[in-house]
């Protein structure tokens, strides 16, 4: 299974907003630029992860974005499967297969994917972010901070 560019996306946003190593918020321009996405697919990624609870936006002069849950609570199996909207692997009805009913691929794919799900929910968002991660999540945000400080003189 390959995680499409919109969850992947959405994981590196999660994973960027669980450093609170600042008084600013977190923008979604600091966001596009350090990630080097666009801006507009990038409002998208917010906006859907704002709607699950995940992220909380704040509008404004003075808003931004911030974790919406603690991390620990956000447990990737749950993320991946509300972003992917993927129960199967496989339809065996689109175009319908004339082996449907006599096979049994998609039976064993749809356990190896509950597999991964389940699998995946031993983790959480905490967990990816461990101390290597932390330090280089760190550090972008105070490379954005000295772009932002060149940017007003």
């Amino acid at each position: 299974m390959q995680l499409t560019k919109f969850t992947d996306l959405s994981l590196r946003v999660l994973m960027y907003l669980t450093q609170h190593d600042r008084l600013q918020p977190v923008t979604i321009n600091e966001i596009a630029q350090q990630f080097s996405v666009p801006r507009n697919h990038l409002i998208k990624v917010v906006t859907r992860l704002n709607k699950l609870g995940w992220v909380f936006a704040m509008r404004g002069r003075h808003g931004g974005l911030r974790l919406g849950l603690e991390a620990n609570q956000l447990k990737l199996g749950n993320i991946i499967f509300e972003l992917e909207n993927t129960s199967t692997l496989i339809d065996c009805g689109k175009p319908p297969c004339a082996l449907k009913g006599q096979c049994h691929l998609k039976e064993i794919l749809d356990d190896a994917l509950n597999v991964f799900y389940a699998h995946m929910n031993t983790f959480s968002l905490a967990d990816v972010v461990n101390q290597q991660t932390q330090s280089a999540v760190i550090s972008m945000h105070q490379r954005y901070q000295v772009f932002l400080s060149t940017q007003a003189t």
